[in-house]
């Protein structure tokens, strides 16, 4: 999950006095913030500031961040004809200069502290949804309409979509990323079978591009409201399948195989609770997880007020799982020998 944000004071001294776009496109701003979770609480890797929006205006759809409101398009794409006019991001370079100068910076920072860099986009259908919604909502019910009126136009904007994701996820990791999470936001506005349909077949087209191109590069896809599409999930071409805060893990892991690997997900509303309550659960994901093939994370976004010194203690314990998952088996080999 993305981690700098407005939880941390830190952050907020950029957010108050700039907006969205200036600070996750000048670099300068981009790094520092990207930078912030890393210097405060230590995580594996580094998530850079940016938004899963940021290609649009690449291919000619323009977003703003309105504060209170979130994003807001002011020209929502909702017919062929609209379609027609976006742009293929042929190259990402000289449209988004600024992706390659924060990544390519962030690696090296990265290297200098012995952690990861991750890139992410959205998925085809989020950005879909947000395109032709031109804001969230609750209902997403513009694009539903359209999905059960004109089915043909949506599947065509994902196709279009999907193309140009491809190019901007390369980018990214020809940049320096060296992990790139897919983020289905609004992936709980959908069915099962629309699930199916609309959004899961154009991940895994990205998926299968990004490991034919960049074979050592691990991608991991996170659906939100995955509840009740992990069965669908099972033979994702991803590395690695996050799940919500809804799910429970013991029983995704039976659902997907123990040979797919899970990140998550412990509810980020535990982060508001004593000491002894994050380490309760937090144990209780690891435990239900088991020791391989897991990334210990919320199930969602860092929410905003939530105490920095649990958010010092989650990565700690986090550093300390290898420890509880070795005393479980060394408890097993014992009782084994007995």
């Amino acid at each position: 999950m993305r981690q700098a944000g407005r939880y941390m004071a830190a952050f907020r001294q950029f957010s108050d006095k700039y907006p969205f776009r200036m600070r996750s496109e000048t670099p300068d701003i981009a790094i520092e913030l990207s930078m912030q979770p890393l210097h405060a609480f230590r995580p594996d890797g580094i998530i850079f500031f940016s938004d899963i929006l940021t290609p649009l205006p690449g291919m000619g759809v323009e977003f703003d961040m309105v504060k209170g409101k979130g994003p807001v398009i002011s020209n929502p794409v909702r017919s062929t004809e609209h379609l027609k006019q976006l742009v293929p991001l042929s190259d990402p370079a000289s449209r988004l200069p600024f992706i390659s100068t924060i990544l390519s910076t962030l690696r090296k920072e990265a290297d200098s502290a012995g952690v990861t860099l991750l890139g992410f986009i959205g998925t085809p259908w989020t950005l879909a949804a947000y395109a032709m919604e031109g804001k969230a909502d609750k209902d997403c019910k513009e694009t539903k309409k359209i999905m059960f009126h004109n089915p043909a136009l949506l599947h065509s904007f994902l196709d279009f979509l999907t193309e140009q994701l491809i190019v901007y996820a390369g980018y990214q990791i020809e940049s320096g990323a060296q992990v790139i999470q897919l983020f289905d936001s609004w992936a709980h506005h959908l069915s099962p079978a629309q699930f199916a349909e609309f959004s899961l077949p154009y991940a895994e087209r990205i998926t299968r591009a990004l490991k034919a191109k960049y074979p050592h590069v691990p991608v991991i896809l996170h659906a939100n409201g995955g509840t009740g599409k992990l069965e669908l999930m099972r033979d994702t071409a991803a590395d690695v399948v996050g799940l919500d805060w809804a799910v429970d893990m013991k029983d995704a892991r039976a659902t997907l195989g123990q040979g797919v690997k899970v990140q998550g997900n412990v509810d980020p509303m535990v982060l508001f609770g004593p000491e002894e309550r994050i380490q309760a659960e937090v144990e209780r994901c690891l435990r239900a997880a088991g020791p391989r093939g897991h990334i210990l994370n919320v199930g969602h976004g860092v929410v905003q007020g939530t105490p920095e010194s649990s958010v010092a203690l989650f990565c700690e314990l986090a550093r300390q799982s290898g420890a509880l998952h070795g005393k479980a088996t060394n408890g097993v080999r014992e009782a084994v020998l007995a």
